[in-house]
């Protein structure tokens, strides 16, 4: 899919704000970070880490999904390329050419030799770069027959089946080869056994093989010695580094400024001064506005200034509403929304706002929703703009302009002349002297993204303008040449205010000037023999790129050149480069003056302007590691990680400085301490307008000595700048409070990992211009994220290469791990209105997915060092000593029953109904006609029934046909294929007659006979079935050409169909010797794969059936419902058996019908006014996924389901609550009781354990500690507390069975407060896997096991491979006892140990799917120690890798686990077995034989 770029249309949403979007690819951000010095040191670095030979896995991506677009007109050609003179050209080259090399031999970052041997199994995701570029196949062999000693070894991943990639409607898909109990020496040939199970051809392996081999190498960070986690806090802050620097300076003292002179003739307030040039000096410039190509087109006159805002201020206070009532007062706020390059008509705007004395508030172009909260806390309701602007502004239908989000509703004013009435000859503006109340307000925005008001009063604009016009010693008539914006910072302070108060004239260069002729602004300074010119450090690198141009410039009228962002401590770079190049043009060294300012602060320092041949002030050289810990350090050691920045110079006139801590409250630092710059002086902001609070922390801020008393009794401002002062009161700035990033209480400065970024050679993967670096907060710590454009035409490779490059530069410059490194396409990430990248908005957009990166590189492995130790299993602890520890604790030992078989039933007829054969031929003697079955359709109509002699009849002739046909033996077993149906019952019964054995298959699907065939296949051959009974039509599939090609048709047993019978009785029917007799094999592959066969005995067949009778109180007047699948487990029971035993009717739903008609289920449910349903969670899905926008339906439909007593859901699982919750509230307005739905539970050895019946108390709930449960202990804790799960109970125990939670490993008792597996005791177990070889081990230990210890070591129990827990309730049980309730937690097989603790990977899967709305599905698995997580995208493919940071993050922070592998794929690609749970080990299978075809692999570093 093409990634959609800004095209100009989209982008030009107003006149003017098309210009802005079309940020020139040098960016805002670019060579303010040179340094050939830092070029150097990281070049070094990186030559260092190439000693340490790695080779990191390059993540995997489909071709087709990140196809970037052509990049599209807006991307002017980038600039860094002849950025440097030739000098430093050719040194960068020389050093990049000799980083290339050494990145090309055989230990390189990207091993391509083994993308080069790697075949992949689907054409669409081999690497397009793996084109055979490789040296030998030699390492990737190493690789893949590596043995990975330390690691324990992973679990046989066998014959490798591919799954379909479309979900059909539930199969069951071919297990991996394993049979339960068959013996490892018999493995078929079609098993690979490499070192690790892995098939070698697999590029996967070869790549998860490649990440631990760099993941094995010790971390950079040393691990700290953590505590053991426990309930406490989970993780502490790793101890200070007993050798981190300290400060040794004594406590600074506030720094003065000089003070601010007295000049006889300084006006008593800004507008005075505008009075009195606009009337004595009417005909001198003020402000000169350029045309597009930078040639001067407009000059505004002092005298015009002056009558145009009279003429604006009159308006605006009499012209907008009526005579009573006016629509501003004098100290409204007014917006004012002017286009960058119209200075002239802002100027007049914000003059004639203060003549009219209501407050100006500037604002950036129109649309941003954090503008709205800035305008609606300023309570603004009017906006001022030109014509043409809003002219420009989107429009609805009816030509109204567009609400935009989050704004207040806004009158809109047109302040072109033409629309400006005239004021009066008497009409004269209030103008008094300066005093506090607000003059304007200027928006600045924090970190966050939101934008606030700092308020500027009177006497702060008038006092800022003084000390400005004192410390750049202006005089009246001077020309500035000003590159700022105008609207706010020193554009506004030095442009428009003080140019007003000393009668300058300002010639105003507007940034889409600068985009077209970046040299426009010396070529003004020329002209016009300015003396003063205002600019950023990027002005100064466009000038000097463009420099070539034009030979004949002169810079020497230039007395100041202000580099209003010296606050970055980049800047040095750019003023030294600048300087080198146009000393030439007569460009004087003392010429450039640095300044830092902040909005809240407004000029807080700015270098004076030098005398000619003095000395230049020197330059700080700090060492990075002092300053990441608060510490100023002259860099001596390490030149590789040295910043070198420059003064801004004095305190400004006036002002009083001091530095204090960043964080807590606001303590006076140590003279070699960094800090906050706080400053006292009456030219600052007063308030954040409406925001008192944030106000209070940043204004009126009282500094305290060590002993934390206050120093005097003058607030300061905080000016979110960083920095200390040094010798000679010069005032330095290392960085923004705003770029602060702590990560484990080290400090770092974004600007300094952007500038080590892009000193790693960069030309070819992004824009120099457009990084972005900020911190998001993950597990207990700040993690940094750098997110950079890709250039279009950048290779995989290449981007590969320079991400993994820059993490190396970052790691051993500033000794911090890089969290996450996202490249993004061209033109995507969010931009300031001038160009710059938007920080805090790629952060939201990083947080919530929405930034669409094209490369990522995770890297927690290395970052995350503050996880909690491992857990060590504690040894020697027997199972004697854990059962007297419970009991001396007064703990109950864990087991619990259901009701006594012996007291509630009748003996004589329990013998009479031992065999089910008998059963079938009494009730069709005793009630011939009485209905058992009733099938439905998917249209609800019945297609079948069958009384109890038709069922009896049809069965004698079944088996009289097995007889004659197959001429079978008892005790032959016989598969019987046959969709859900009656057919399938009487071919079941048939079998019984005949005193053969039947199996129950699923047929296989016609649309998908290669995934679902084999399946049948190894089920007829493990069952070593005589015979195969089935339907003509299926017949047919069996031996069809397409069958062909998936199995050996040939080799099917005798296939008889039973569609056509002959009218043939059986001479007699056969009864087994013994009730121990086998009845019937109940096949069925579990979740990790494997294909089990249990032996279901004639004592087991009744037994069973008499419990349920007895649970649900089953007789022949009742009727239930059951859409189930009815192959195995209690499905098969329901379907097949119940209803002959208890002689009640069963309406048959096929859940396949409701895929054409979800109502079918419930409308059944109504019609026939049915007590007892039993469903799957599959079919319950469905109707709450479809049905749940309907219920306005169901009801007109007349379904009321208020007659239900009982709806179960027959499964193998934990109860999935959240799905009977939406269920049961889903379906409360058509009458289904909140307390209907319940869980049964079963497993293999004994197919049903629990089940909620309708006598005894409701299934309860509780809410057990997530962090304790990985402990295998349970904690119950209140609703909502963190990091709690919510189980419920599994419907009740049946009668007979018993239960005993008991460690696996020592097989000893539990108490209730441990989580162990179930065993169970019961009449109803089966007897034993049916296996083609007897393993006895296997089969003693499932299914006749005894515990350790204790008083029931002496009962046979069967174990369930079920982790769960007991709890007694307060409820009472139908005995009269108190109940006690067995949750179930989760398969033993399926449990993940990581970090020594036990995950049940449905927990880890519910985080992630919360985690973004284009996750469908997800699945985890680990392989060797790590963990995969596989997701199913449903949304585009660009939302692939948004996937990658967020899925880590979730794992994380919820479950204290490092995400090895992240595999994005499409929808329908995680298999899931016909009861709906998800087959992972099938999928670890393909994921490892490369047969996933995924969107996207990301191995995190």
């Amino acid at each position: 899919m093409p990634v959609p770029s800004a095209t100009p249309a989209a982008a030009s949403t107003s006149s003017s704000s098309s210009k802005f979007h079309r940020a020139r690819s040098g960016g805002a951000r670019d060579e303010r970070y040179r340094s050939d010095i830092h070029t150097e040191a990281v070049q070094a670095a990186l030559a260092k880490h190439k000693e340490q030979k790695m080779a990191l896995p390059m993540p995997t991506k489909r071709r087709s999904t990140f196809v970037q677009s052509p990049a599209d007109a807006c991307t002017p050609p980038d600039t860094s390329s002849a950025s440097e003179d030739e000098g430093s050209l050719r040194r960068q080259a020389a050093l990049s050419a000799a980083l290339y090399q050494s990145l090309q031999n055989a230990e390189s970052w990207i091993n391509r030799s083994i993308q080069g041997s790697s075949t992949s199994s689907s054409a669409s995701s081999t690497l397009s770069h793996g084109e055979g570029k490789g040296t030998s196949g030699s390492l990737a062999d190493v690789f893949a027959n590596a043995r990975i000693e330390n690691f324990s070894v992973p679990p046989d991943v066998t014959a490798t089946t591919s799954s379909s990639s479309a979900r059909p409607a539930a199969i069951d898909l071919p297990p991996s080869g394993i049979v339960k109990g068959m013996h490892k020496g018999s493995n078929r040939s079609s098993l690979m056994d490499t070192a690790d199970g892995v098939p070698v051809s697999s590029r996967v392996s070869t790549k998860i093989q490649q990440l631990l081999n760099t993941l094995k190498r010790p971390k950079r960070p040393p691990l700290k010695e953590f505590f053991v986690d426990d309930f406490e806090e989970i993780v502490e802050v790793p101890q200070p580094d007993p050798n981190q620097p300290k400060p040794e300076g004594r406590q600074m003292t506030p720094v003065k400024g000089e003070p601010l002179g007295v000049v006889c003739n300084w006006p008593p307030a800004l507008e005075a001064a505008l009075q009195r040039w606009g009337t004595t000096q009417a005909k001198c410039p003020c402000l000169t506005a350029l045309d597009v190509t930078g040639k001067p087109v407009y000059t505004l006159t002092y005298g015009k200034l002056w009558s145009r805002s009279l003429k604006l201020a009159y308006t605006l206070l009499n012209k907008l509403g009526t005579k009573n009532e006016p629509v501003l007062k004098p100290g409204d706020r007014v917006a004012l929304v002017y286009p960058n390059n119209d200075p002239v008509m802002f100027m007049v705007a914000f003059y004639g706002c203060l003549l009219a004395e209501v407050i100006p508030v500037p604002i950036e172009d129109a649309g941003g929703q954090q503008i709205g909260f800035l305008l609606g806390s300023c309570g603004i309701a009017l906006a001022l703009t030109t014509e043409v602007c809003l002219k420009g502004l989107p429009k609805t239908q009816n030509g109204e302009i567009v609400q935009f989000k989050g704004w207040p509703r806004l009158k809109w004013v047109v302040t072109d002349s033409k629309y400006l009435s005239k004021s009066p000859k008497d009409w004269q503006p209030n103008i008094s002297a300066a005093g506090t109340e607000p003059a304007y307000i200027e928006y600045k925005t924090s970190k966050e993204g939101s934008v606030m008001g700092v308020t500027v009063s009177r006497i702060a604009m008038l006092s800022h303008c003084q000390a400005l016009s004192q410390a750049c010693n202006y005089s009246e008539g001077e020309t500035i040449v000003n590159v700022l914006d105008f609207k706010k910072d020193a554009g506004l302070w030095h442009g428009i205010l003080t140019n007003v108060m000393n009668k300058l004239h300002t010639i105003s260069v507007p940034y889409s000037v600068m985009k077209t002729c970046p040299l426009s602004w010396v070529q003004r300074v020329h002209a016009h023999k300015a003396k003063v010119a205002l600019v950023k450090c990027r002005d100064l690198h466009w000038a000097m790129m463009a420099h070539r141009d034009q030979r004949d410039v002169s810079l020497s009228s230039l007395r100041m050149l202000i580099v209003t962002d010296g606050a970055n401590p980049w800047s040095v770079s750019s003023c030294d480069a600048f300087l080198s190049l146009f000393q030439s043009h007569g460009l004087k060294p003392e010429a450039i003056c640095p300044c830092a300012t902040s909005p809240e602060a407004m000029t807080i320092a700015i270098r004076r302007p030098g005398v000619p041949g003095a000395s230049l002030p020197g330059r700080a050289i700090l060492s990075m590691n002092g300053l990441s810990f608060g510490v100023i350090r002259v860099n001596t050691e390490d030149k590789n990680s040295a910043l070198t920045v420059q003064d801004v110079g004095h305190v400004m006139p006036g002002g009083m400085m001091c530095i204090v801590k960043p964080d807590g409250p606001p303590q006076l630092c140590k003279t070699d301490e960094i800090g906050e710059i706080c400053v006292s002086s009456r030219a600052g902001g007063m308030m954040y307008y409406g925001l008192t609070g944030l106000t209070k922390n940043t204004f009126e801020v009282i500094p305290v000595n060590s002993a934390g008393s206050p120093v005097g009794e003058v607030p300061f401002v905080r000016s979110g700048l960083l920095g200390f002062v040094g010798p000679g009161s010069l005032v330095f700035v290392v960085g923004k409070m705003d770029g602060l990033l702590t990560v484990s209480g080290r400090r770092h400065n974004a600007d300094d990992i952007v500038a080590t970024g892009l000193a790693v050679e960069s030309v070819k993967t992004v824009y120099r211009g457009r990084i972005a670096v900020f911190s998001v907060s993950v597990f207990y710590d700040e993690r940094i994220v750098v997110v950079a454009e890709q250039r279009p035409d950048a290779s995989e490779e290449d981007s590969f290469q320079w991400m993994s490059r820059v993490l190396q530069a970052i790691d051993s410059i500033h000794q911090v791990g890089v969290y996450c490194l996202a490249l993004v396409p061209a033109n995507t990430l969010p931009k300031t209105p001038l160009g710059g990248i938007h920080i805090s908005q790629t952060k939201q957009h990083f947080l919530e997915g929405s930034l669409h990166p094209c490369n990522i590189l995770m890297c927690p492995h290395t970052c995350v060092t503050n996880l909690p130790k491992p857990r060590q299993k504690q040894p020697g602890v027997g199972p004697a000593s854990v059962m007297v520890g419970n009991l001396v604790a007064g703990k109950r030992i864990a087991q619990a029953s259901g009701r006594d078989l012996g007291q509630i039933e009748d003996i004589d007829l329990v013998k009479k109904h031992q065999f089910m054969s008998e059963v079938l031929q009494w009730r069709a003697q005793a009630t011939p006609d009485h209905p058992l079955f009733l099938l439905l359709n998917a249209k609800g109509t019945t297609v079948c029934t069958a009384t109890c002699l038709q069922l009896h009849k049809k069965a004698e002739r079944i088996a009289s046909v097995l007889c004659d046909k197959g001429h079978l033996n008892a005790g032959d077993n016989v598969v019987l294929l046959y969709p859900p149906g009656i057919e399938l019952i009487t071919a079941f019964y048939g079998c019984l007659y005949a005193g053969c054995i039947p199996v129950t298959v699923r047929p296989p699907h016609a649309q998908s006979l290669t995934a679902t065939l084999p399946t049948v296949r190894m089920i007829v051959e493990v069952s070593k079935a005589a015979c195969i009974l089935t339907t003509q039509t299926l017949m047919r599939l069996l031996k069809s050409r397409e069958a062909a090609a998936a199995v050996d048709v040939k080799t099917w047993p005798t296939i008889i169909d039973t569609d056509d019978l002959p009218r043939k009785r059986l001479s007699q029917i056969y009864k087994p010797p013994t009730p121990e007799m086998l009845a019937y094999l109940d096949f069925s592959v579990s979740t990790t794969g494997m294909l089990t066969g249990v032996k279901m005995s004639h004592t087991a067949v009744s037994g069973l059936c008499r419990a349920i009778k007895l649970q649900c109180e089953l007789y022949s007047s009742r009727q239930i419902a059951i859409c189930l699948d009815p192959y195995c487990g209690l499905g098969f029971v329901l379907w097949c058996l119940c209803s002959v035993y208890s002689g009640h009717q069963s309406i048959l739903i096929p859940p396949m019908e409701l895929e054409s008609n979800l109502f079918l289920w419930l409308s059944t449910v109504s019609q026939y006014k049915i007590r007892d349903t039993f469903c799957s969670y599959s079919v319950m899905e469905l109707c709450t996924k479809g049905l749940g926008n309907q219920v306005e339906m169901l009801k007109a439909r007349g379904i009321n389901l208020s007659c239900v007593r009982t709806c179960v859901v027959v499964a193998e699982e934990r109860p999935r609550v959240s799905l009977t919750h939406s269920f049961s509230k889903l379906f409360k307005d058509i009458g289904l009781s909140s307390r209907a739905v319940s869980t049964t539970f079963g497993s293999r050895v004994n197919v049903a354990i629990c089940l909620q019946g309708t006598s005894g108390p409701d299934p309860t709930t509780v809410y057990v500690d997530l962090k304790s449960l990985r402990h295998d202990r349970v904690r119950l804790v209140e609703r909502g507390a963190p990091q709690s799960l919510l189980l419920s109970e599994s419907g009740k125990i049946l009668p007979g069975v018993k239960v005993v939670i008991v460690n696996p490993e020592t097989k000893g008792p539990l108490g209730d407060s441990h989580l162990g597996e179930i065993w169970v005791n019961s009449p109803h177990t089966a007897s034993g896997y049916y296996t083609i070889y007897d393993n006895e081990t296997l089969q003693a230990d499932h299914f006749n096991t005894r515990l350790s210890f204790g008083d029931a070591a002496q009962t046979l129990w069967a174990r369930t491979g079920y982790l769960g827990f007991v709890r007694r309730t307060e409820l009472t049980a139908a005995s009269g006892e108190r109940h006690d309730a067995l949750y179930v937690v989760g398969a033993l097989d399926e449990t993940l140990e990581l970090r020594g603790l036990r995950y049940h990977p449905i927990d880890i899967e519910t985080s992630v799917s919360r985690t973004h709305r284009s996750i469908a599905e997800c699945a985890v698995f680990t392989w060797t120690n790590l963990l995969v997580v596989v997701v199913e995208l449903c949304g585009c493919e660009q939302e692939a890798l948004d996937l990658v940071p967020l899925v880590t993050n979730v794992v994380l922070e919820e479950h204290y686990l490092i995400v090895g592998v992240v595999v994005v794929v499409d929808p329908g690609v995680i298999p899931i077995n016909s009861r709906g749970e998800k087959q992972r080990m099938h999928l670890r299978d393909s994921f490892l034989a490369d047969q996933l075809d995924p969107i996207y692999v990301a191995y995190n570093m």
